[in-house]
């Protein structure tokens, strides 16, 4: 059984650095000029073993390549590297088969995040190689930290095992292999349910660098040693289902509900049920592990437009970026490719890619510019 002591320790160190934690470009809670957001609107399946895709941006690192898939690597302070996809999807599914790293003080993240700073998370600590961590925030709310749990995800480390969270209007479910370990529902969330258009990022950062709060580094079993790394965080393959569909969510109003979603050129909930369904080979254990209130909100590193990292230190921001759509004349494929419309397959020749990599920063740089104006 996992010991609880140090879990309550920090609890009040956290409440010091809540306000750090977490950041937006552009806040639609808080603003009535924020672009929409790419919307996926299909499935996607992504296999890292075959090279990365350009529907997902690197930020905080290099993620690296190989017959393993994507790694991300820390050796070093400052190193959190990760991908952040591209697109957001309005309510839907994320499976990613992967390896989390080893290391005290070491973090492996699995972060859905919006605009408004709703959030589901899954978290590795390094220093544990039995547990994963499942949490969820709403708006960027962390007067409390009571929502976290703690789940078994035995040799997690060892071996790749594909994590799901299948996230609707009515419930939030998290899969460690084929078993059910948390599910949480609409009025279970207390006011407090994940509810608007989700970015989706994973990668590993050092929660015990030095840099960061003492709150950050005693939960995650700090301090880092770098002098035993490096310490990767490998990724196989990600499948990510939208269960909207459309060209961008649009914000109706300042509210944040999903019922304030616009989806432009598709509906919400209009790919419900058509992604198949989650295998299921185990129920949920007895809830022997619930939250300790010790549980922060969720991050990996620095994103675009917060590139030095100092919304909380090294590796502990989890900001969001904000997207325009998919610029005219391009269409994401079903491997995750971004590829010219009418194009047979995801290779592109060298001049369409630089194209596409250039009207996306294009498009990505235009928002956020106009963001802060």
């Amino acid at each position: 059984m996992v010991s609880l002591s140090w879990r309550t320790a920090v609890t009040a160190a956290f409440a010091s650095v809540a306000s750090a934690q977490t950041w937006s470009a552009c806040n639609p809670t808080q603003r009535t000029d924020c672009p929409p957001n790419t919307a996926l609107g299909m499935s996607i399946a992504v296999d890292f073993t075959q090279g990365g895709v350009n529907s997902f941006n690197a930020y905080g690192g290099n993620p690296s390549y190989s017959r393993d898939g994507v790694s991300f690597t820390v050796s070093k302070s400052g190193d959190s590297p990760q991908l952040a996809s591209l697109f957001y999807i309005m309510f839907g599914r994320v499976e990613i088969t992967m390896k989390a790293a080893p290391g005290a003080g070491i973090v492996s993240s699995v972060v859905l995040q919006s605009d408004t700073l709703d959030e589901i998370d899954f978290e590795w600590l390094g220093a544990d190689n039995t547990y994963v961590q499942t949490n969820f925030f709403s708006q960027g709310k962390t007067a409390s930290y009571d929502r976290g749990q703690f789940n078994p995800a035995p040799n997690s480390q060892g071996q790749f095992i594909k994590y799901t969270i299948d996230w609707t209007s009515e419930r939030i479910a998290w899969y460690v292999g084929g078993t059910l370990v948390r599910s949480l529902t609409v009025n279970e969330a207390g006011g407090q349910y994940p509810q608007s258009p989700m970015q989706v990022k994973f990668g590993a950062w050092s929660g015990g660098d030095s840099a960061n709060p003492p709150g950050t580094i005693q939960w995650a079993r700090g301090p880092t040693d770098y002098s035993k790394g490096p310490f990767s965080m490998v990724v196989k393959s990600v499948m990510v289902a939208d269960y909207s569909t459309g060209k961008s969510y649009r914000y109706g109003d300042t509210s944040g509900t999903w019922q304030s979603i616009i989806a432009e050129g598709g509906k919400i909930n209009g790919n419900l049920g058509k992604a198949g369904t989650v295998t299921v080979t185990a129920s949920a254990p007895a809830a022997t592990n619930t939250a300790e209130g010790s549980v922060p909100v969720g991050g990996i590193g620095a994103v675009s437009g917060d590139a030095s990292g100092s919304n909380g230190g090294s590796g502990s921001t989890g900001g969001t970026t904000t997207h325009g759509s998919i610029p005219d004349g391009w269409v994401m494929k079903p491997d995750g490719k971004i590829v010219p419309v009418g194009a047979a397959s995801g290779t592109m020749r060298p001049s369409q890619s630089l194209l596409v990599a250039t009207s996306l920063v294009a498009v990505a740089l235009a928002a956020f510019v106009g963001c802060l104006a």
